[in-house]
């Protein structure tokens, strides 16, 4: 029996494999059809934000070719995808007049995602804050946060007969932290009380998107997507134990302690003192999830530093790495799902993001990315292992479908299971792609052969 066959029969029956993209990354179209500009089309005009000067004005051209790429993943066997919106095609100012061209174009995506049996996960928030808004404070203000209820309203009343499930907001700990304190996204500030201040409306905002929603339709599915990691000390010293779970308050227990009704930890607001005393806000605050959405690339190890944090990230020596420079360890991956199950009890799971950057090989037109695919087959191999140990994992998104922006590094670094000729906007599946179309297949197979028994 190959490996692949192996791997296939361990996810249940009724499993949902699929990919991952965001608007900003993919669409292009940037100001087609009456869409406004976001704080992405104006930090990437910004000299040196960009590492390879590139724009997403572009990128994969989905806006033009979104039928082709919705039968890229039919022919993948992908029966889910996650997509996002993009706030500033629907209401371009942020808070004023819908764009009806903007909802007009999800109607079309979402119906032929469903023509052709994929399941839409939608996140509303991938990071694209209309720039009007940026203008008047943004994630500063809680103009923003009342703004992005009224978005989401919008949104799901237009397409939530045909959309169950919805994510709020995508990685709130990279909007507040890598966009307001390091300044590498947009909208590029650099200031830590900011970035904690952000950090704390982006949770009230994910509360009035998730009523909105459920106003809208009853049984919609609501959820959120976290950047999540475990964060191990680099040596057995007391301080480095110390720093390390000051880390995982900082990235982990910040945002799911009050999602799931517990406020904020303590330890935390205590660190953040200096900078962040609205914590009373939140007191009686339940993040309702009907499911958690995990992205995870890899673990953290840490010892004590400087900074606010107190804590500094250190990169093990010998380990292996992507090309983007984040180490592969697939059992820290086994390791978060497990405690994300055994401390906060998700009623559901599902791998909103998981993949790696890696430079491909192009032979004879043929994508030959054998890291990818064994990136892929390992970190699968730890999920199906976290399911057996009672995760209640239901679906596992590829980060990404294509090659895409990715953000700061513009499109020099490829997530893709299929290649983007960024020239020519060919689409190429590579034998990742290739290698998830068989595990796919073969999962279908073996459960439709166990059903008919």
């Amino acid at each position: 029996m190959s490996d692949t066959v192996a791997l296939a029969r361990r996810f249940p029956r009724g499993f949902l494999f699929g990919t991952a993209t965001a608007a900003y990354q993919i669409e292009g179209g940037h100001d087609a059809d009456g869409k406004g500009p976001s704080i992405w089309d104006t930090f990437c005009r910004q000299p040196g934000a960009i590492s390879t000067g590139e724009t997403g004005d572009i990128a994969c051209d989905h806006y033009h070719r979104w039928r082709e790429d919705v039968a890229l993943q039919s022919d993948l066997g992908c029966n889910a995808y996650r997509l996002s919106i993009s706030w500033p095609r629907v209401i371009p100012d942020g808070s004023g007049a819908v764009n009806e061209a903007g909802l007009t174009f999800y109607d079309r995506l979402v119906d032929e995602l469903l023509g052709k049996g994929i399941r839409p996960f939608v996140t509303l928030y991938h990071w694209d804050l209309p720039q009007a808004l940026q203008e008047r404070g943004g994630w500063s203000s809680p103009e923003t946060v009342a703004a992005f209820g009224r978005y989401a309203d919008v949104v799901s009343r237009r397409l939530g007969d045909r959309v169950g499930d919805w994510m709020t907001l995508n990685e709130p700990e990279v909007v507040a932290y890598a966009g307001h304190w390091v300044g590498v996204h947009a909208p590029g500030v650099r200031d830590f009380r900011t970035a904690v201040g952000v950090s704390h409306h982006l949770l009230l905002a994910h509360r009035d998107a998730a009523r909105a929603v459920r106003a809208a339709h009853r049984d919609a599915r609501v959820g959120i997507a976290l950047n999540l990691s475990p964060c191990d000390p680099a040596s057995d010293t007391g301080d480095d134990a110390e720093a390390a779970r000051r880390m995982d308050g900082y990235l982990n227990r910040w945002f799911l302690d009050p999602l799931f009704g517990r406020g904020y930890p303590k330890d935390m607001l205590e660190l953040y003192r200096p900078y962040f005393d609205r914590g009373d806000e939140l007191v009686g605050y339940d993040g309702a999830l009907d499911f958690l959405g995990v992205n995870y690339y890899a673990r953290r190890i840490v010892r004590a530093g400087a900074g606010p944090l107190r804590a500094d990230r250190v990169d093990p020596e010998g380990a292996e790495h992507t090309a983007i420079g984040w180490e592969v360890h697939p059992a820290s991956f086994r390791k978060l799902l497990l405690r994300v199950h055994e401390d906060y009890a998700p009623r559901h799971v599902y791998v909103t993001e998981n993949g790696a950057a890696y430079d491909d090989a192009i032979v004879d037109d043929r994508v030959d990315d054998p890291a990818r695919v064994s990136f892929l087959a390992r970190h699968f191999d730890a999920a199906a292992t976290a399911i057996a140990e009672g995760v209640p994992l239901r679906g596992y998104f590829i980060w990404t479908l294509m090659d895409n922006f990715e953000w700061a590094h513009g499109t020099s670094k490829r997530f893709g299971i299929v290649h983007t000729d960024y020239a020519t906007q060919r689409r190429r599946v590579k034998a990742s792609g290739e290698w998830y179309r068989g595990l796919i297949a073969t999962h279908r197979g073996a459960r439709a052969t166990a059903a008919a028994k």
